[in-house]
């Protein structure tokens, strides 16, 4: 009981752990020796002080038992890591042979063939196994870092909610019996000169239009803007099996019910422009032409050459990139993020939300009070049903296949020549003749342009040989469309030259006749005033 008494916790450590046969110089004792088989040689119980007499043991001060305890707690953890990984090891042999193994080899190797896509970001030498292990582990590890790093004791201002107000929208009924709620602006039906419909873009709705445009500029070119919300937007009816060809005849149908008998503009902005694509391409006969601004091509067109493809991508934030990725592999996904970011019901900007990268002029229009309260206004609109069905169709309908290439909308008209006429035509441009829609096709492409970059505009000239490019040097993707009253007063001159104004509607013939009875009138009632008088004279 006196020896137990008198032994000290390091003694007791070393008892418990065991001699492992580790020895160092210096250490005596039985004891001792335990205790450098744990600790590495850190407490020697049988030396004597330096001009101490004999069996006066050295006291052993904080530090030396608090270096102590951590080595020792390591060499304990060590070796019970190495016996984890043995039992681990002696576990799993054989088990790629096992019942469990069989039946998720199968489904493994169809996942992995799934996301074989990635392995395009590779270096050529490495092999994809062990890079995306070390990849998720680098991420995983990342992650950890950031919330750990993120966490701040400074005050945060919440968020506000999104304000969506009361249905106000006029709506007409398509023959499928869904409605689509519309917007008009501008002149009237029967005195406007030019009519235009734009389709909006991702995140908005019929209140977009042109931001900004001032009324009385309309009023000038006689021009009338109808802008209306895609099916599941604002307070349109969703239609779950739409794509590019019903949304031209959508758009068909609503110019018909709204009375534009001749044919109209289209206006496509930013993702709206691919609605503006389908109408040329299947609508072509009722399009007098089209306006476009950054307008968006499919990124996996076959058409698109591999450096195209690679200056579209390379402007995009890791962020949109990954949701182009999923909106074409994995859109199940995508709601788990809409419901985090503008469907959450909180207020957000659209760097943030859409994983924008913006320039100089984009972010300083984007800061403005202007810009902000149309922004949240619409957005309100456009998740005013709070469904992210819509929201993923479009996603989808963006980077899927179009049933048409940009290359259909104009194509050059085959004919039947003699060898010596195809080899003259293939030198001579002018005796070229083109079919599909010929009509005019102005595009204003910022060359800041970081959501829509200009190569994707090069691609569209490239494929459209009749479209005109407007460059727009230091110019954005939105400080040359919204609010900009000069932006918008040089657009409507370039589509429809000088302004003459609305139309003067013909009078009806039933409208002639009473203005007729009105002018006979007058001289009858003057007489009998005369004779009135007369008399009384």
């Amino acid at each position: 009981m006196a020896a137990a008494a008198t032994m000290t916790w390091h003694e007791e450590l070393a008892t418990l752990v065991g001699d492992n046969g580790v020895r160092f110089p210096g250490a005596g004792g039985e004891s001792a020796a335990n205790v450098a088989a744990v600790g590495g040689g850190w407490y020697r119980g049988g030396e004597e002080e330096e001009g101490e007499g004999e069996g006066r043991e050295v006291e052993e001060g904080w530090a030396q038992q608090a270096r102590g305890f951590v080595e020792s707690t390591a060499e304990m953890l060590r070796l019970l890591g190495r016996g984890l990984w043995d039992i681990a090891a002696q576990s799993l042999a054989g088990a790629e042979d096992s019942e469990l193994a069989r039946r998720l080899r199968g489904p493994a190797a169809a996942a992995g063939k799934r996301l074989s896509f990635m392995n395009e970001y590779l270096p050529e030498d490495r092999d994809p196994v062990r890079c995306w292990v070390v990849v998720a582990a680098v991420a995983f590890v990342t992650l950890i870092v950031l919330g750990v790093g993120s966490v701040d004791d400074t005050p945060v201002e919440l968020p506000k909610k999104l304000y969506i107000g009361p249905p106000s929208a006029k709506t007409i009924q398509l023959p499928d019996g869904r409605h689509i709620a519309y917007k008009e602006q501008g002149v009237t039906a029967d005195r406007a000169r030019f009519s235009l419909i734009a389709p909006h873009s991702f995140l908005s709705s019929r209140l977009a239009g042109i931001p900004g445009i001032n009324p009385s500029l309309l009023e000038e070119f006689g021009a009338r803007l109808v802008t209306y919300d895609l099916p599941g937007f604002g307070e349109s009816d969703p239609h779950p099996g739409r794509n590019l060809n019903s949304s031209a005849h959508d758009m068909l149908h609503l110019a018909g019910a709204l009375g534009i008998v001749d044919k109209f503009w289209v206006v496509g902005y930013s993702a709206g422009s691919i609605h503006a694509w389908s109408a040329l391409r299947h609508i072509p006969d009722r399009v007098a032409g089209a306006a476009m601004f950054a307008p968006m091509a499919n990124p996996y067109d076959s058409k698109m050459t591999k450096e195209e493809r690679r200056k579209t991508w390379e402007r995009w934030s890791t962020k949109r990139k990954l949701m182009h990725i999923l909106a074409r592999r994995f859109p199940a996904l995508l709601p788990l993020f809409y419901h985090q970011s503008f469907l959450s019901g909180k207020q957000g900007q659209p760097e943030s939300w859409l994983s924008l990268s913006l320039g100089k002029k984009d972010k300083t229009l984007l800061e403005g009070p202007m810009f902000n309260a149309f922004w949240e206004k619409d957005v309100a609109e456009s998740v005013r049903q709070g469904d992210a069905r819509p929201f993923v169709e479009e996603a989808v309908l963006q980077v899927s296949d179009w049933g048409f290439s940009l290359s259909d909308i104009q194509m050059q008209k085959r004919e039947d020549l003699s060898f010596f006429e195809l080899i003259k035509s293939l030198f001579s441009q002018a005796e070229r003749e083109w079919v599909g829609f010929l009509g005019p096709i102005h595009i204003w492409q910022g060359m800041d342009d970081r959501v829509v970059p200009p190569s994707v505009t090069e691609y569209v000239r490239r494929v459209v040989p009749g479209a005109t490019v407007h460059k727009l040097l230091d110019e954005g993707h939105f400080s040359y469309f919204c609010f900009c009253d000069e932006c918008h007063r040089q657009i409507f001159s370039t589509l429809f030259g000088i302004p003459q104004g609305p139309i003067n509607p013909v009078p009806e013939p039933s409208e002639v006749a009473s203005q007729l009875t009105e002018e006979t009138t007058v001289p009858d009632k003057v007489k009998e005033e005369e004779q009135e008088i007369s008399g009384l004279a």
